[in-house]
């Protein structure tokens, strides 16, 4: 076997040319192997898509994966980035068993605006220290900063509008960190960065922005706006009775300056599944 490995990528690279050397020959066949009908392949994604996806054991998250670069049009390095944020996993673990399946065959799909809403949010990318105090102005400096890949953990559907967007209200002006227009949902959405905990008066802040955004900017083809309050930390049962009463669409949601520990969720989501069965 080992002679066999050492002889055929060279007897093929004398007969075809380039690119048949033996870790390519052994992507090959794991290739074949992952795939054995061709009709489950898509020729949208290129060979190095599938590289990144051959990576990926569990069966779902591949498909899911697989499903989304095409959906999507990541590039490759999209891709490797939302596989190594645990993007699956991070959205498997708030669904049951049967929303896994369809999020693994379907892919991510936007029909309401929780559907948006990721919690946490995963930016390791803004470089900012995990453990020491910075301001939320750089959070925010970092989030424009590095916008594309911001977009890429949004998901899809997302337009920039503007930063430090001005809401004249009175005699006071209001000032939203970030918002953008969702194309799918027809909205916009806004985005308050908080760099510790969230607070309640928060989420009075946000629903006030959400009024006036429903009365002075938005389009009468335009659906309501969506508020996302973003902090370091939430207390569920300070928000529960925050957004209790609230009509508007608004959430709070957490965000996180390092990757996900992927064995952690993948044993959270194996525990997931085998409960639901």
């Amino acid at each position: 076997m080992n002679a066999v490995c050492v002889i055929l990528p060279k007897d093929l690279t004398l007969r075809l040319g380039k690119g048949y050397s033996r870790s390519n020959l052994f992507n090959m066949r794991l290739f074949y192997l992952t795939y054995p009908k061709i009709q489950t392949v898509s020729g949208q994604l290129s060979w190095s898509h599938y590289l990144e996806l051959l990576k990926c054991d569990n069966a779902l998250e591949r498909e899911f994966y697989m499903t989304q670069a095409r959906q999507e049009h990541w590039r490759v390095r999209e891709l490797k980035r939302q596989m190594n944020s645990s993007l699956f996993e991070r959205l498997a673990l708030s669904s049951d068993k049967e929303s896994v399946l369809a999020l693994a065959h379907q892919g991510t799909q936007v029909a309401k605006p929780s559907d948006i809403i990721h919690d946490p949010f995963v930016l390791e990318f803004t470089g900012l220290p995990v453990h020491k105090r910075y301001k939320e102005s750089q959070l925010e400096a970092a989030l424009k900063k590095h916008m594309e890949t911001f977009l890429l953990e949004l998901g899809r559907g997302f337009a920039f509008i503007g930063r430090q967007y001005v809401i004249p209200i009175g005699s006071r002006r209001f000032k939203v960190d970030l918002v953008f227009y969702h194309t799918i949902l027809k909205c916009y959405v806004l985005f308050d960065l908080k760099r510790s905990e969230i607070r309640h008066q928060d989420i009075g802040q946000m629903n006030m922005y959400i009024n006036y955004f429903k009365n002075e900017v938005c389009q009468p083809d335009d659906n309501p706006p969506i508020g996302v309050v973003l902090g370091a930390k939430k207390d569920e049962l300070l928000m529960e009775y925050a957004l209790a009463g609230i009509d508007n669409n608004l959430f709070a949601a957490r965000y996180q300056l390092y990757l996900p520990n992927k064995a952690e969720l993948q044993e959270q989501l194996n525990q997931l599944m085998d409960s639901n069965e």
